[in-house]
């Protein structure tokens, strides 16, 4: 990486710790009940909430009951948004006077929403009326992130439990996540973007006089280009803070509008990483064990940044084929080198790929370059950091509780090796709670795998592929892996908007997303009940080096063993064909 390009990650990653530390102490005063002073106004409007859904306070719920909440709550938000898509033409605030939305892409929508996943088969800015972007995605943004990291603070209490019945209440844990979390931090960061140029407006798409009129498809010289408005730095803030993703507007984080300069691309690789790195602190002070969630942290940035090396080194190097017909695709000071297919000239390959990086490792889908014309490797390594499941950082509050998975996983392993019961934060890990973490690592797997393989063996499902061979099979590998994850980003030239694509990855979110929570739960459930049992000489440490590398290993190894065979077929052989091509 050149020295630019490592300066921008040190300064990212320096700012990002710097701003996560404190979020993530005030985080766990906010859901264990501690409101800081500056922030109590807000109590009475929570109690007036708490109050008009007739949901008491202090009530704590068994793990099936939080878990029955979690499923109606969002059965609830994918009706709702489904209705609002479907009457939008008859509604106020649609001065496009946009149409309503087909029933298969209303249905893919509402569950893309509601489950963080945020994919999107449409152009927002020429399928959504303002009134859906602002009643139904934005606040399904709020709410699906609050979802996320309601579910997580109840895994994290329970291992601070002992032979309890309850984890907590999920309606105090969502409204407090997002009264005292996400609505000031949206609030802060859509007025930085405004100031940056990101557009806010109630007003309708402009049209603008050309500089250099250019022939259109009829033939006629086009004078005028249509430039879509909108209220978007509001969406945008929420996007990003909340892991979800979903653009305003159809090029995303691509847009002039939507990320407009250097700083308000920072910012929102910022907002991005905040709330899942902030957790893992926020872990550490609710368990009373501050090194605990450094190891967690500790493990997530290793596998994160040798996946950032492996990116950049694959768009800076360039396609080779391109090179052996005499294209200079050596950086110099007349151009940057390297792949730019796709990529905004604003930005360049570093922080392209530093965006390409973390966009897929925190499971938000958002992005400020195409990853359809990344080079096999880049886009391997963007697929893998999605496949892994959530846990080099992921989503709002599903980062933190699949990595807490895997960590179970590592110490069960661990003892396997030495003959002892495992246990994690004085909590022995027994058969219950191996079959759960193995149900919530194993449903992403299962439904993008089985996804990607019907589709490439139906008609309906080939039809959609703009590349035939391995990028066509890379294509559906990882449009089903991002729906399974909740991920939301795509490769970009998958016709995902059908009958098919949209029923199929619908179905593969709602699985991905509530499969798992189900599961996370449930453990959290048989934890909560368990005695804490005090550390003795065979107890491994968890806050150790050992432990760090031992998680590592256990994450990497599952997410090969998982998906290599399938990653074979698609980018390694992509890789394999362009090599051989070039001598």
């Amino acid at each position: 990486m050149n020295s630019s390009g490592v300066l921008q990650a040190v300064v990212f990653f320096a700012v990002l710790l710097a701003l996560a530390w404190p979020l993530g102490r005030y985080m766990a005063g906010v859901f264990q009940g501690r409101i800081p002073a500056g922030m109590r106004w807000q109590q009475s409007i929570e109690r007036v909430l708490y109050r008009l859904a007739g949901v008491r306070e202090d009530d704590d719920m068994p793990w099936p009951h939080y878990a029955a909440a979690v499923l109606v709550f969002g059965a609830l938000g994918v009706l709702l948004l489904y209705v609002l898509q479907r009457v939008q033409a008859w509604l106020p605030l649609n001065p496009m006077q946009q149409p309503a939305v087909s029933p298969d892409l209303a249905f893919n929508t509402a569950v893309s929403f509601v489950s963080n996943t945020n994919w999107q088969s449409y152009a927002g800015e020429t399928t959504m009326a303002y009134a859906t972007q602002i009643l139904g995605l934005t606040v399904q943004n709020f709410l699906s992130a609050a979802t996320g990291m309601a579910v997580a603070v109840a895994l994290i209490r329970a291992f601070t439990r002992k032979l309890a019945s309850g984890i907590g209440n999920f309606w105090v844990d969502m409204v407090r996540a997002v009264l005292y979390v996400l609505l000031p931090l949206s609030v802060v960061l859509a007025l930085a973007l405004v100031s940056q140029g990101v557009v806010q407006t109630w007003q309708p798409a402009v049209q603008a006089a050309v500089v250099q009129p250019d022939t259109a498809t009829a033939g006629a010289d086009a004078a005028t280009q249509t430039i879509a408005l909108g209220p978007a730095a509001s969406q945008v803030a929420i996007k990003h803070l909340g892991t979800n993703g979903g653009g305003f507007f159809n090029a995303n984080s691509a847009h002039p509008l939507e990320n407009p300069t250097p700083l308000s691309n920072m910012l929102e690789m910022l907002a991005l990483m905040l709330i899942p790195t902030a957790l893992c602190f926020t872990f550490g002070h609710m368990v009373h064990a501050q090194r605990q969630g450094l190891a967690l942290l500790a493990a997530m940035a290793c596998v994160l940044l040798v996946m950032l090396t492996v990116v950049w080194w694959a768009e800076q190097s360039g396609n080779p084929l391109l090179a052996r017909l005499g294209v200079d695709i050596q950086a110099s000071d007349l151009h940057p080198g390297g792949n730019m297919e796709g990529k905004e000239l604003r930005f360049g390959i570093s922080a392209s790929v530093l965006f390409v990086a973390i966009t897929t490792a925190v499971a938000c889908g958002a992005v400020n370059s195409m990853h359809d014309p990344l080079m096999p490797l880049g886009g391997l390594v963007a697929m893998w950091l999605i496949q892994l499941g959530e846990v080099v950082f992921g989503g709002a509050g599903s980062g933190l509780y699949g990595m807490l998975v895997f960590a179970m996983l590592a110490v069960f392993v661990a003892g396997l090796m030495i003959g002892r019961t495992p246990e994690y934060l004085g909590k022995k890990i027994g058969a219950f709670e191996i079959k759960m973490a193995s149900v919530a690592i194993l449903a992403t797997p299962l439904a993008a795998l089985l996804g990607t393989a019907v589709s490439v063996m139906l008609p309906a499902g080939r039809a959609a592929i703009s590349n035939p061979g391995a990028h066509g099979l890379s294509q559906v590998l990882y449009a089903f892996s991002s729906a399974a994850n909740n991920n939301g980003s795509a490769f970009g030239g998958l016709n995902a908007n059908t009958p098919y694509y949209n029923t199929a990855l619908g179905l593969a979110m709602l699985w991905g997303r509530y499969a798992i929570m189900v599961a996370v739960l449930a453990l959290a459930g048989s934890l909560a009940g368990k005695k804490v049992v005090p550390p003795s000489a065979g107890t491994l440490p968890t806050h150790g080096g050992l432990f760090i590398f031992l998680l590592i290993v256990v994450v990497v190894v599952v997410g090969a063993l998982t998906f290599l065979p399938a990653l074979a077929l698609g980018p390694l052989v992509e890789q394999l064909q362009m090599v051989m091509g070039a001598r």
